[in-house]
């Protein structure tokens, strides 16, 4: 049997991520407040999304994966952040993570780790941020060993596989290092944030764990010319995850409110004796603000849409992508997510108003839309990438390679 059977046989014939993804982000609509609120470790999330297939789908047919490319992994992300933004954050999280290796790692180390993954199904969770103090990769005889704390934003606790951020010991060069978490040595705690509590974010404790030296992938020096413009994909690559979260978080909010606004009464609109009108709500305050916040989604997903369209066309190069090219890709995802994160802030916010008092019921759970969309965009904050539009604008300055949190 072929690699593309056995990946048919698993998942049908030419699968299609999309309306897979669509079934998933279903399931976890139908409870997705009551889940929220309970706010445990997503263990059985996870197992919806291994049986899925969905955690391979950016691995290549003949390593086992789905064979997709980022377009459609943008897509997926975007559909189940409606559903669960929590569980949209950690699988985004996971499909960078696991992509990455193709950005740092060599080619035979790129095809052992996406063979594993594909067949073990791993969920990948960690981050290679430079926001967290170092750990320290300290080399040994036979291998290396890792040590140090981090507070980490995906995956604590539940994933299969972490990928973080160390320093070599004695040179100090920053690696994106591979680790089995079930290793003792290392101790998992939760997080305490407000938003996002089912993305599995928490602290981690390395004490002497050893690490192969094939699972030391490579470097993430910001340093000039220690990285191609190929590797430098790996940033504006985040950044597009991080747009898809966000507007996964204003259309699930406006697609929630928007089924409620049908049925009640708009808060604009003046109380009387009068019965509420047969037919569609009318009331022109509450047409325009979701007119509004309509045109704020759409033009956010048609930038995103752009930069992704963009990236693809960048990951196909390869090597011979070149420095200019690399940078107006980081420039226009930079855009991207700066859209996204104002759009999502913009709609979670206005949308409670156009319901009105009924919005802060528990019960509806309008909330978590909120809170997910404060805690995700407060991980990077939209200056940042507007600083480095304007100076792209105005200057013509590439973008320094910083990887988002």
């Amino acid at each position: 049997m072929t690699a593309d059977e056995a990946t048919d046989a698993v998942f049908g014939p030419q699968s299609d991520w999309a309306h897979i993804a669509r079934e998933v982000a279903d399931d976890l609509a139908t409870d997705a407040a009551e889940r929220e609120q309970a706010g445990k470790a997503p263990l059985d999330e996870v197992i919806r999304l291994r049986e899925s297939g969905l955690l391979s789908v950016l691995v290549p047919a003949e390593r086992g994966g789905g064979g997709a490319d980022w377009r459609t992994a943008c897509t997926v992300v975007r559909t189940v952040a409606a559903a669960d933004g929590a569980i949209g954050h950690l699988l985004g999280s996971h499909y960078f993570l696991s992509f990455s290796t193709r950005f740092f790692a060599g080619p035979g180390q790129v095809a052992r780790i996406e063979r594993q993954s594909a067949a073990g199904q791993w969920c990948w969770g960690g981050g290679i941020a430079a926001h967290e103090p170092p750990l320290m990769l300290i080399p040994t005889a036979d291998g290396h060993l890792l040590d140090g704390y981090q507070s980490l934003p995906t995956g604590v606790g539940i994933a299969d596989r972490l990928l973080v951020r160390a320093f070599r010991s004695g040179t100090g060069e920053p690696l994106a290092v591979l680790v089995d978490p079930a290793h003792p040595g290392i101790v998992t705690g939760g997080g305490d944030a407000f938003g996002q509590r089912l993305a599995a974010g928490g602290s981690v404790e390395f004490d002497s764990v050893p690490v192969a030296a094939d699972d030391v992938l490579g470097s993430l020096s910001p340093d000039e010319g220690v990285l191609s413009p190929f590797a430098c994909l790996a940033a504006p690559t985040a950044r597009l995850v991080s747009a898809q979260v966000s507007l996964g978080l204003a259309e699930g909010m406006l697609d929630e409110v928007r089924e409620y606004g049908r049925i009640v009464k708009s808060p604009w609109q003046p109380f009387s004796a009068q019965p509420w009108p047969d037919g569609p709500p009318q009331d022109p305050h509450a047409l325009v603000a979701y007119g509004e916040l309509a045109v704020s989604a759409r033009a956010a997903s048609a930038l995103a849409d752009q930069a992704v369209d963009a990236l693809v066309r960048g990951l196909a190069q390869g090597e011979a992508l070149d420095d200019e090219e690399c940078a107006e890709i980081t420039v226009l995802a930079s855009a991207a997510e700066a859209a996204a994160s104002r759009a999502a802030q913009e709609i979670t916010t206005r949308a409670l108003d156009a319901i009105g008092a009924p919005a802060a019921t528990s019960r509806l759970g309008f909330d978590r839309f909120w809170r997910n969309a404060r805690t995700h965009t407060l991980r990077e904050s939209r200056i940042h990438r507007l600083r480095e539009v304007g100076d792209y604008f105005l200057n013509g300055a590439h973008p320094p390679f910083t990887l988002p949190a």
